[in-house]
């Protein structure tokens, strides 16, 4: 019975080139993994996405153990700027560089050599469940969101989760997320009335009612945080007319802003707060404002208690580490995960998610498999 090498497979599964929306051939690789050794596989793929579901152990156990993660990457962009192959999984000075080794194949490849070898050594009395995506960096709407309304349906349930996704931010060890903020984007369209730059009076010009409203909007301090969160965030990300002539007043104006929001709000509430912004200076200046709102995910929070702890206790044992409970960074799937059971989130160092020469520390693989078999061990103790 050979042990399972997370950098081995970490190495197969960056060789796979699995660009959002592409499979790659990384989940036929997990699945052919997880199924050699026991576990009950089914993918779940919905619209262009490959997404796969494998639990070892009866289904509707009382203790079910999840990992949740993803096979998707983002482009390499420019492959010029890379010193390696970017789906080469080449190994040198102790790193494994390529698309996805950071974030988050590694992850995936620990949580799944990690479940392997623990059933296999040590049965547990009750289920390890694996719910692994290929829609995670791309609209997120197929993919662990169709794994679990496949759950739902077909009576499966994990009692806990964990997200693999990289959390630390400069040391192995340092942190894990028990939330996330909530995100939202909202564009605005400000239409006035065009006409000639010398004639100002005779024109109604959005840009200056954009530049307005855009100010209100990034002046207004939105909360001072709360007990798990840091302040909530507005960034104006873009305020274009799309107008290339110098003695035109354009007719429309558009912008966007971004919102990272605590638990102080809602996005129905920051939603109608806008909304307010907008009417009022539409009625100041005459101009006509429409908004449009997308809501990535809401914040959650998983109140500390025997999840977390568990987590810690590990990371602990393996690092000599306490890590700090975090909800900082962007969005991830356990805004999902969050509706299903309790979920926290533990990885590697981050520090080269998305970059040109994407790579992960050798010795972090194998400490990350080791943190998680202990996980493992003590919750089916």
């Amino acid at each position: 019975m050979s042990i399972i090498d997370p950098v081995d497979l970490t190495a197969a599964l960056v060789r796979c080139p699995s660009v959002t929306p592409e499979e790659g051939g990384a989940l036929v690789l997990l699945e052919e993994l997880l199924s050699h050794a026991g576990f009950d596989c089914t993918r779940v793929d919905r619209g262009e996405t490959s997404n796969l579901f494998a639990r070892w152990g009866a289904k509707g156990a009382e203790k079910s153990f999840g990992f949740n993660g993803h096979t998707d990457v983002v482009p390499v962009g420019d492959e010029a700027a890379w010193t390696v192959d970017p789906f080469g999984a080449e190994i040198k000075d102790g790193f494994l560089h390529g698309r996805g080794s950071t974030d988050m194949k590694s992850g995936v490849a620990a949580f799944a050599a990690a479940a392997v070898d623990f059933v296999r050594e040590t049965p547990p009395d009750g289920a390890v469940i694996l719910t692994i995506t290929g829609d995670e960096e791309g609209p997120a709407k197929d993919g662990t969101v169709a794994l679990l309304d496949w759950m739902e349906v077909n009576g499966e349930r994990m009692s806990d989760c964990l997200v693999g996704e990289p959390t630390s931010p400069e040391v192995m060890g340092e942190m894990m997320k028990i939330g996330r903020r909530g995100s939202m984007t909202a564009s605005f369209t400000v239409t006035g009335k065009q006409g000639h730059s010398a004639y100002p009076h005779r024109a109604l010009n959005p840009v200056p009612v954009m530049a307005r409203l855009m100010d209100r909007l990034a002046s207004h301090e939105l909360d001072q945080g709360t007990e798990h969160f840091d302040a909530s965030t507005l960034a104006v990300t873009t305020i274009d007319t799309g107008n290339a002539a110098t003695n035109v007043i354009p007719a429309q104006c558009r912008a966007t802003v971004n919102i990272r929001f605590n638990d102080a709000h809602s996005s129905s509430t920051l939603s109608e707060w806008l909304r307010s912004e907008a009417d009022r200076i539409s009625e100041e200046s005459g101009a006509q404002v429409e908004i449009e709102t997308h809501v990535s995910g809401e914040s959650f929070i998983t109140e500390p208690g025997p999840l977390s702890e568990l987590v810690s206790r590990a990371v602990q044992q393996e690092t000599n580490r306490v890590p700090e409970m975090s909800t900082s960074g962007g969005t991830s799937d356990a805004r999902f995960v969050q509706h299903h059971c309790p979920v926290v989130e533990f990885g590697l160092v981050g520090k080269t998610m998305h970059a040109v020469d994407e790579r992960v520390e050798v010795a972090q693989i194998h400490r990350l498999k080791a943190i998680y078999t202990r996980i493992l061990q003590d919750y089916f103790r």
